[in-house]
C-alpha cells in the first residue's frame, strides 16, 4: 500500500479557495470529512477523472490510502452510543479502500456526493447519495462535513434510506446539528431520490460504465493531507457541558 505522495500540493492563482478551484485529469486529490471541532474524521484519496462547472469527479482505486478514527486502543468508533463516541480518545489511523474501486462526484452545489459502486468484475451496481455538507474545495482536494444519513439506489431496484437510527441519534446533539438542519438533510436526501425515481442525472446512467485509466495506480497520501481547513465549519459550542 502506497503511504506517501511527495507532491507539493497544487499551486493556484490568486483567490483559488471555493468555487474557483479546478483539477487536472489524472491529479491526486483528498476528500476530507471534517467534523464541526475542526478536527479530522475520515480521509481517502483519489485521482480526478473530470473537473468542470457541474462538479468533480474523482476515481478512488483499491488499496488507496484512507485515514479513519479509531480508538487510542485500535478498537472502532463506529457502534458506540453517541455521548460515548462523542468523548472518546481516538487518533487518525491508516488504512486502504476496500473492495472494488468507486467513483465519487460532488457537485459544485448541493449538500450531497454520489458515489457510484461496482462489483469485482467491473458492472455497475448501485448509487450511495453521501448527505453532507455543500463542500469546500481548495488546493488539495475538498472538504465537507459527514451528516450521517445517506441514500442507495440500487441500479435495479427502489431506493431506500440509509443509517436512519444514527443520524436521529445525533440530531439535536451539541456536537452535530439541531433539528432545522435535520430536516434539510432529510429534505435533500428526498430530492435525489425523487431524481433517482425518475432517472435523471446523475442517476440516468452517466457513468456506469467507467473503466479507469489502467495507470493509474492506488492514490498515497501526499504529506500534506492535514493541513488546516479553511471551510469554515467549526463551530465554538457557548455550553460549557460541551467541553465536560
Amino acid at each position: 500500500m502506497a503511504r506517501s505522495d511527495p507532491a507539493e500540493p497544487p499551486e493556484r492563482p490568486a483567490g483559488r479557495y471555493g468555487r474557483t478551484v479546478r483539477f487536472q485529469t489524472g491529479e491526486t486529490v483528498l476528500r476530507r470529512y471534517l467534523r464541526y471541532d475542526g478536527r479530522l474524521g475520515y480521509v481517502v484519496c483519489g485521482r480526478v477523472v473530470a473537473d468542470d462547472d457541474t462538479g468533480t469527479l474523482m476515481w478512488v482505486a483499491p488499496g488507496s490510502v484512507v485515514m479513519d478514527r479509531s480508538l487510542a486502543d485500535g478498537g472502532s468508533v463506529r457502534g458506540l452510543p453517541v455521548p460515548e463516541a462523542v468523548r472518546a480518545v481516538t487518533c487518525l489511523t491508516w488504512g486502504a479502500w476496500r473492495g472494488p474501486g468507486v467513483l465519487m462526484w460532488t457537485p459544485r452545489r448541493g449538500a450531497h456526493s454520489v458515489w457510484w459502486f461496482f462489483r469485482p468484475d467491473g458492472t455497475f451496481r448501485g448509487w450511495y447519495v453521501n448527505l453532507e455538507e455543500p463542500a469546500h474545495r481548495w488546493p488539495g482536494g475538498i472538504d465537507t462535513v459527514d451528516q450521517e444519513l445517506d441514500v442507495w439506489v440500487p441500479a435495479d431496484g427502489p431506493w431506500r434510506w440509509k443509517d436512519e437510527d444514527e443520524f436521529a441519534a445525533r440530531t439535536g446533539h451539541p456536537h452535530f446539528w439541531d433539528e432545522a438542519t435535520g430536516r434539510a438533510v432529510r429534505a435533500e436526501g428526498l430530492r435525489l431520490a425523487e431524481l433517482a425515481q425518475e432517472r435523471r442525472f446523475p442517476f440516468d446512467g452517466t457513468w456506469c460504465d467507467f473503466a479507469p485509466d489502467p495507470a493509474w495506480a492506488p492514490t498515497g497520501l501526499p504529506w500534506w493531507w492535514d493541513r488546516p481547513s479553511r471551510a469554515g465549519f467549526l463551530r465554538e459550542p457557548e455550553d460549557a457541558a460541551y467541553w465536560a
